[in-house]
């Protein structure tokens, strides 16, 4: 849903709580452990963090107990329309006489 590549998730307490890492194995024994066994509750915000596509989502956890049957989560909210490396701001740069100090060409005609 959120088109993440590796992602770091953690819970935004603080404490640094990591549950999942994009570092290979580091966070793997957590697979198959609940939220509330670390503690995620109603309200509890998680932060996820993409470093290879420069994306960091905000999740608010809200429980709710009127979902459809034989569905276990959903997502609410606006999912970013693009994700990815953010491309480079563009520069407006006015360069004269191969300098960027502003500096124009003389237009005297001295004689």
């Amino acid at each position: 849903k959120f088109a993440m590549v590796a992602p770091d998730v953690q819970i935004d307490d603080g404490k640094g709580t990591i549950l999942i890492s994009s570092e290979e194995g580091e966070t793997e024994a957590n697979n198959h452990r609940k939220l509330s066994d670390f503690a995620i509750r109603n309200g509890t915000r998680l932060q996820a963090d993409d470093f290879l596509q420069d994306y960091t989502l905000l999740i608010n956890v809200l429980h709710g107990e009127d979902l459809e049957k034989d569905v276990e989560f959903e997502v609410v909210g606006d999912a970013p329309e693009r994700v990815g490396p953010k491309p480079p701001e563009p520069t407006s740069r006015n360069i004269s006489n191969g300098s960027d100090d502003g500096a124009q060409p003389s237009t005297s005609t001295g004689k």
